[in-house]
């Protein structure tokens, strides 16, 4: 029964829906989405609009895929949710069964939570706890480098970037951590010791009270889309081990093959100790995150007290998010999901660097399924973002940034459109 009137539903909508990062009662009211099929998003109004965004780049197979629908489906007949404290089910085992078999073979043991924030918070809570199982207390601070972003909750925000981040209103109430100049080498290539020699200085001087590093592995999602070298991140496994400093591995954005492998990680050939998924975790369906760590970071909680990880939130592990994740992971597996993700890179070159030369942009950057206009000036967002809408379709522009991470189903055509309409539309502003 809908308590809302077609005709009216927007306008209680604008009163009293409050958006992420935007005023309750916006000028620039958000554009109602009636359906979703394959790569299209339907507004209210009969437009479809190509979706360059993955509904932030978690619908990695377009949306109402009907495998993801089955399985969702299915596992409704038989429970929508049961709690995960001393009650388990099967759609959990066998989701953790495929983490554990897709991911690097240390990373055994796997915390099933509610999102990316989330996520975040656990694996910074499994670092200290771990510590002070270890015997080592003092060990609670964490290291990791500028321009980086987390999430949104407390202990997320407190190692997103201070100054440049989005919680700079924030700081006074945060744990104060440690951070290294964000890395500048793009590519192995380009490689100069001298782009972690400060990372390394804080971490020899702090390592006794540092009990992890965390990174967004080759790519800086949120903070900047910043693409950085794969021997940034060989080095920091080799000091942390040889400061005896847990790396947590941040892949909410970069995890289920966005970068051109499946996780990012493998382009360094590292394994991290704790390693956070999120987002394209259940293909866009429903919040679910996961948090991998090695046996040596689980057995050592657990066997000393409270000999429990003290974390539990009300619907971790919940069976309908486990069972489409399931589908999900399959899905991308049995699919030609590299072919996708290199023809999506190879038309983001082609479209995007023609625009290197442009006045007002500052840099274009492609990696794997994401293409990437960084502008000299803040972006006129719905300006825009009207723009492209009229050109029918859906990008969602921060900062300086015009980036795009299409579903990897996107076709040639679609992509060509969205690829030109992003170009077309970005040079009209500049123009302005």
């Amino acid at each position: 029964m809908n308590l809302l009137p077609n005709d009216s539903w927007r306008d209680f909508e604008h009163t009293h829906v409050w958006h992420p990062y935007a005023p309750l009662q916006g000028a620039n009211p958000p554009y109602p989405v009636h359906a979703a099929h394959g790569v299209r998003l339907q507004l209210e109004d009969g437009r479809e609009l190509i979706d360059g965004m993955s509904s932030w780049w978690s619908a990695i197979h377009g949306y109402n895929h009907p495998v993801l629908n089955a399985a969702v489906r299915t596992q409704l007949e038989a429970m929508a949710h049961v709690m995960f404290g001393g009650l388990t089910h099967r759609p959990a085992a066998e989701l953790v069964a495929r983490l554990v078999e897709i991911t690097p073979a240390p990373l055994q043991s796997v915390f099933l939570c509610d999102s990316g924030s989330v996520s975040i918070e656990v694996a910074i809570k499994l670092a200290i706890q771990y510590w002070q199982a270890a015997g080592q207390p003092a060990k609670q601070r964490l290291l990791t480098v500028r321009r980086g972003y987390h999430g949104d909750t407390s202990g997320a925000m407190a190692v997103c970037d201070p100054e440049t981040g989005m919680h700079h209103l924030f700081t006074g109430i945060l744990p104060q951590h440690l951070f290294a100049p964000a890395p500048t080498c793009r590519t192995d290539v380009e490689w100069t010791d001298a782009d972690i020699a400060d990372f390394a200085r804080l971490l020899a001087t702090h390592h006794t009270e540092l009990a992890a590093v965390i990174l967004e592995p080759i790519v800086q999602g949120a903070g900047g889309m910043r693409v950085y070298a794969a021997e940034y991140l060989r080095r920091v496994r080799t000091m942390c081990d040889e400061h005896q400093v847990l790396l947590i591995a941040d892949e909410i954005a970069t995890g289920f093959g966005r970068t051109g492998t499946l996780f990012a990680c493998e382009q360094a050939g590292i394994c991290p100790d704790i390693l956070c998924l999120g987002k394209a975790l259940t293909g866009g369906y429903l919040t679910l995150a996961a948090v991998l760590t090695t046996t040596q970071v689980s057995t050592t909680i657990s066997a000393n007290p409270p000999r429990a990880f003290m974390h539990g939130p009300t619907f971790m592990a919940n069976p309908l998010a486990c069972a489409v994740a399931c589908a999900s992971i399959d899905l991308l597996l049995d699919s030609p999901w590299q072919a996708r993700v290199a023809a999506i890179e190879a038309a983001c070159t082609n479209h995007l660097q023609a625009c290197r030369d442009w006045p007002g942009v500052r840099e274009v950057r492609v990696k794997g399924a994401i293409g990437v206009l960084e502008l000299e000036q803040p972006v006129n967002l719905p300006s825009l973002t009207r723009r492209l809408v009229e050109r029918g379709v859906w990008l969602r522009p921060f900062g300086r940034l015009v980036y795009l991470m299409p579903p990897y189903i996107i076709g040639a055509d679609d992509l060509d459109r969205l690829l030109t309409a992003m170009t077309t539309s970005v040079g009209e502003e500049l123009a302005v």
